[in-house]
């Protein structure tokens, strides 16, 4: 499902956590957040007005308005995607001495969409060589087409292979070979199924927002259940599975499949009885060079109107293998 474009603050509580995450302060009006370190700053790109919003912070609790990626829609995006008003759902990676920025482009309810690429040498604004190059389209989809291309996310096998998951509703979410050095499919690929939400012809089939963290030499997919973009009303959760290989079958610790709707919560709306956060959901991730991996994620606040914010936790990996949602230190 695409992303609504002007929503604004709020976020949720953990399934599993020990503790409430803290709360975060500045701001922290946010859709779609990808977050990743460049030095001592934390970077968190998201969906946000007409553009990719940026954030910062020095601590990953206290968050300013570091301005947007682009100052206009790109034009080979409006010709690929007419009525198209913004840009959504980045995913932000270091590749190659550069860093990579995929983006989406749509309308909402629509699966003519594009995935964008730009690419700098620094996200640091106050850098000489700060600037973002587009780079132009990764992947497209059409009416014609099974599956929707966005909500891209860039991903490093075991063997160093390149990949791009991607995908929104439709016949769910798929993984793309990429050339390293382009950043863009490998001539003559086909991209391979790894979740779906099985629902009668022309019934919804609520499954997007994919992102793949690798551990412990395993692969784990990350996506959002049911309905994002509804403030309060939202019923986004978000799921996890775990494959041995990149392409999958991705399974639940239940043995559940993926591609039959399966997994195992990873984030959920707080206690009925609390009615407060609501649809957590579109989870990115950073592992950082010790290993640690930062979670970010947005959801949907009851006495902010339903706005969505930033929500932020660490992963730690229980006893089988699995993630759990921690407060951040």
């Amino acid at each position: 499902m695409m992303r609504a474009l002007t929503l604004l603050a709020a976020i949720l509580p953990l399934a599993g956590a020990a503790a409430q995450p803290a709360p975060l302060a500045g701001d922290i009006a946010v859709h779609d957040p990808v977050v990743i370190r460049q030095g001592q700053t934390w970077y968190v790109f998201n969906t946000i007005g007409k553009y990719i919003g940026i954030r910062t912070s020095p601590d990953l609790k206290t968050w300013k308005d570091a301005g947007a990626v682009f100052a206009e829609i790109p034009a080979w995006a409006t010709k690929a995607v007419p009525g198209t008003e913004g840009i959504w759902a980045p995913d932000i990676s270091y590749v190659n001495g550069q860093y990579r920025l995929y983006y989406s482009i749509s309308t909402f309810g629509s699966n003519r969409s594009a995935i964008g690429l730009a690419t700098s040498p620094t996200l640091d604004p106050k850098a000489k060589d700060y600037r973002w190059t587009d780079r132009g389209m990764v992947v497209m989809s059409t009416p014609a087409d099974d599956f929707n291309a966005i909500d891209p996310n860039f991903v490093v096998d075991a063997q160093g292979r390149h990949w791009l998951s991607l995908g929104s509703f439709w016949s769910g979410i798929k993984l793309l070979p990429l050339d390293p050095q382009t950043g863009k499919p490998a001539p003559g690929t086909e991209p391979y199924a790894i979740a779906r939400r099985p629902a009668p012809a022309g019934g919804p089939a609520p499954v997007e927002a994919p992102f793949i963290v690798p551990h412990g030499g395993a692969y784990y997919l990350i996506v959002s259940y049911d309905y994002c973009c509804k403030g309060v009303n939202s019923t986004y959760y978000t799921v996890v599975g775990r494959a041995e290989k990149i392409t999958g079958p991705y399974r639940g610790k239940d043995g559940s499949e993926m591609m039959q709707g399966g997994g195992t919560i990873l984030l959920r709306a707080d206690l009925q009885e609390k009615q407060r956060y609501r649809g957590p959901g579109h989870a990115g991730a950073f592992t950082d060079t010790d290993g640690t991996t930062t979670l970010v994620w947005h959801a949907y606040d009851r006495t902010a109107n339903g706005a969505p914010v930033l929500r932020v936790a660490r992963l730690r990996w229980d006893a089988d293998g699995w993630p759990v949602a921690e407060p951040i230190d």
